[in-house]
């Protein structure tokens, strides 16, 4: 059963843990992209990606006018040749998306993201380029 969240109303379908949890555990997804249903008030998975799917098919996912949440596992080789994973936490806003989108998606973030154990950075992108290969490198480190 979902939860309300009380500070937006919104609730987080257990699927969107469900599968968070394969992708951290069992490394089934490289990436979730989840979406709010405002007619149900809930934040559901809205993409699966597969574990050979690259960066950009990750962004690629991400339309270009509408919030979204993401998660992303992001595999990296250390220095000293070590390999490594962090997952990250990506807020998806554009700049063209609808105001009461963006309002939407910023009150219940927080709440989302605490449904979320096992995220390691957070990222909040308003356009491709705040969130390209090269950032998510950056922080990873």
């Amino acid at each position: 059963m979902a939860q309300a969240n009380s500070a937006s109303g919104m609730a987080v379908d257990d699927e969107c843990k469900l599968r968070f949890m394969e992708l951290k555990a069992k490394r089934s997804h490289r990436f979730i992209v989840f979406k709010i249903e405002e007619k149900i008030q809930q934040v559901v998975v809205e993409t699966l990606g597969e574990p050979q799917q690259s960066y950009d098919d990750f962004t690629a996912s991400l339309p270009a006018n509408e919030c979204r949440y993401a998660v992303y596992d992001f595999d990296f080789t250390t220095d000293e040749n070590v390999q490594k994973s962090k997952i990250f936490f990506v807020a998806w806003s554009p700049d063209t998306s609808k105001i009461r989108s963006k309002m939407l998606y910023a009150s219940s973030r927080d709440r989302f993201r605490r449904e979320l154990d096992g995220v390691q950075v957070e990222l909040q992108a308003t356009d491709p380029s705040e969130m390209s290969l090269d950032i998510v490198k950056e922080r990873a480190f």
